[in-house]
């Protein structure tokens, strides 16, 4: 029986991971920190076919508490088949009037946590000669963003340690994916503060659509996938525009609200 293992599940495209993978009939491990929303992913995972869907709490940010997921997740099973980072936030505004306490929280889940459980995951899917790791990255990858800055810097870390691993691991059996989505319908932007009123309703994806096109993309054995036509043609476009133009389009959609 396949295991998945998804970081951030309680909502957005981490539950939507949680939905598709229980059609699959994998064995889930959802994660996050709100309990009542975990096992209510858990139950409908579970009415869409996934034979078993445990529920660990847990704030990632803390680096023995992710000791703790290994762990526990090592004393069940012998290793998973999918490993799936996709929990993290963002943060609207200037980042002189951000807290220091929520700027090292951003990093913390962003990177450091997708890190650490890759880190401590990996070894047993090389062994066996198996294994996928998705890392939920962003269009935000590409290119600085003004206004939410820790994030954008996070999410291109993310992108450029994933294509680095890839690397690493090719040959070995272990995949390993970016996954680069663009705007979508979640909770994210209520978490950020950054509501954003002037774009238009169709630049926004469905988590579910995210989902399914990135499972697509991970068994072609993509080493990054955007999401959507739009967001991939902007993401090569950034490449070949002058930074302070790209800088100055960033900032203009990512400005402060009025």
């Amino acid at each position: 029986m396949a295991i998945a293992l998804i970081t951030g599940a309680s909502s957005g495209i981490g539950e939507h991971f949680a939905y598709a993978l229980a059609r699959e009939q994998y064995d889930l491990i959802l994660v996050a920190r709100r309990d009542d929303r975990l096992q209510s992913v858990a139950q409908e995972a579970a009415r869409r076919g996934a034979p078993r869907a445990d529920v660990i709490v847990a704030d990632l940010t803390d680096h023995t508490t992710r000791e703790q997921v290994f762990n526990d997740v090592s004393s069940r099973h012998a290793a998973l088949d999918l490993l799936i980072n996709n929990a993290g936030f963002g943060t609207q505004g200037r980042f002189a009037n951000v807290s220091v306490e929520r700027i090292e929280r951003e990093i913390e889940l962003n990177a450091v946590a997708a890190v650490a459980l890759t880190r401590l995951f990996l070894p047993a899917m090389l062994t066996r000669g198996c294994g996928q790791i998705i890392n939920v990255a962003s269009t935000s990858s590409f290119q600085p963003v003004p206004f939410m800055a820790v994030y954008g810097a996070t999410k291109a870390f993310l992108l450029s340690f994933s294509l680095a691993l890839a690397a690493e691991t090719a040959g070995t059996g272990v995949k390993v994916m970016a996954l680069c989505p663009g705007l979508t319908r979640t909770e994210f932007q209520a978490v950020a503060g950054s509501a954003r009123p002037w774009i238009p309703d169709f630049a926004y994806m469905e988590p579910q659509a995210v989902v399914a096109q990135a499972l697509r993309a991970a068994r072609r054995g993509k080493a990054y996938y955007v999401n959507g036509r739009l967001n991939a043609a902007a993401a090569q476009m950034v490449r070949f525009m002058p930074r302070s133009l790209v800088n100055g389009a960033i900032k203009w959609v990512f400005r402060e609200q009025p």
